[in-house]
């Protein structure tokens, strides 16, 4: 039997359980040769950063438009105002000092038969292998009129603008309004993120505008960790957020930005602010390289991150296909070193060792008070299966623990920040 994810192993999250993945003959390699990360979120930073520290000898480039990454997670914080967005906001700099040649450029091109990657500034960089972590972008066909509604209804799916968008569109909205969060089906990026933001929403609106609404369009009918959010949401604020499920006619089906109207299957909504997340595939990078399918994610070997579509190029992160592991940071990250250790083993003629993962969510839906949900993943045949050891909070724990998770989440974010971006 599995030992079980025990808080304080969570609280450590993935900086220790992927710095175990096949450490020792990481240690002992000494393989010379290119790889090219393409995109550095949590997924390809820590990538690129565990195969620097693996072997001296790689030739390791990060390839990531922005000079300074901006984290989803705790980005719902900065909406209800608890958290500014400079809190949010790593660079690259120790990165670079560790050996990993940074490139400020967008990946636009994938040659997969010369297996060079060129950049918007028609720069090209050959690899032996290949990383990509470009995370989400939007399927706008499957949501119409959404292609021109972001300004008006944002998503704020992608941290930076969008966040701060709508937090202006909070703050301005009058006592009395209703916002309306539009969620859509998995898979997602971190599926229950969108209630931790209606739950943070709901208590900004409790201390600034009591009389105000959430409503949470969804489409879905079950949702991760159902039963702690409902129980917080009685618990800390009555009525004043609602939820109407895909069996009661939640799936958005298109939307208006003239009016700011969100059209369902059963009826439509015209909020005072609308925050609409639009159903997501594969970052744009990941179909250029033909690594994605017609799912829009892109199918892999668990064990080695290689896509099954297109060879010695690997994906992590949440464009991946994988099985039953989220989408999430903490996946992210530890995928991305457990990719790095396969790599490092492909590179030296050695058969990888097969991955085993840990994941932990946290959700703080009021201050002083959070829950976490973890679980252990490897491989079973061609995707993750979650194996016995996994562990969530208690629905009837007392508010000591609520309070000790929410530090432990801010603990959490602390390490993997540290861990990826140093």
């Amino acid at each position: 039997m599995n030992a079980p994810v025990t808080r304080r192993n969570a609280v450590l999250g993935i900086a220790v359980a992927a710095t175990s993945l096949a450490a020792p003959s990481i240690l002992r390699a000494q393989s010379a040769g290119r790889v090219v990360v393409v995109g550095g979120g949590f997924g390809g930073a820590a990538c690129a950063r565990a195969l620097a520290r693996a072997d001296a000898k790689l030739q390791v480039t990060l390839i990531e438009p922005n000079q300074t990454y901006i984290s989803c997670p705790f980005s719902n914080e900065v909406i209800a105002g608890l958290r500014e967005i400079e809190a949010q906001q790593f660079g690259y700099d120790k990165l670079a000092a560790g050996g990993i040649g940074i490139v400020t450029q967008a990946a636009t091109g994938i040659d997969t038969q010369t297996r060079r990657v060129t950049t918007g500034d028609g720069t090209t960089f050959g690899y032996d292998r290949l990383v990509l972590s470009p995370g989400i972008d939007f399927h706008f066909e499957a949501l119409p009129g959404y292609d021109a509604a972001s300004e008006t209804m944002p998503h704020a799916w992608k941290a930076g603008a969008q966040t701060l968008l709508l937090r202006r569109q909070l703050e301005a909205m009058a006592d009395g309004g209703t916002i309306a969060i539009a969620i859509p089906a998995n898979p997602s990026r971190c599926p229950p993120a969108p209630y931790e933001r209606a739950s943070l929403i709901a208590h900004y609106l409790k201390s600034r505008k009591p009389r105000s609404k959430v409503l949470i369009l969804d489409a879905k009918d079950a949702f991760s960790q159902q039963r702690l959010f409902e129980k917080a949401w009685k618990e800390l604020y009555g009525d004043m957020i609602e939820r109407v499920a895909l069996s009661q006619g939640g799936r958005v089906t298109s939307v208006d930005p003239t009016t700011r109207t969100i059209v369902t299957e059963f009826g439509n909504y015209t909020p005072d602010v609308a925050n609409v997340i639009p159903p997501q595939r594969a970052g744009r990078i990941a179909a250029i390289a033909g690594a994605a399918d017609a799912t829009g994610w892109c199918p892999i070997d668990p064990v080695t991150f290689e896509s099954k579509l297109v060879p010695n190029v690997h994906v992590v992160g949440d464009a991946c296909l994988g099985g039953g592991i989220p989408k999430s940071a903490s996946a992210a990250s530890a995928q991305g070193r457990a990719c790095a250790g396969a790599i490092v083993n492909l590179l030296a003629g050695r058969a990888p060792d097969a991955p085993r993962l840990t994941g932990v969510c946290y959700n703080v839906v009021a201050p002083g008070y959070g829950f976490s949900l973890s679980g252990n993943y490897e491989p079973r045949g061609d995707i993750f299966a979650e194996v016995e050891g996994g562990a969530t909070s208690p629905v009837d724990a007392p508010r000591e623990l609520r309070a000790r998770e929410a530090a432990e989440a801010e603990r959490w974010f602390e390490t993997i920040t540290a861990d990826t971006f140093g």
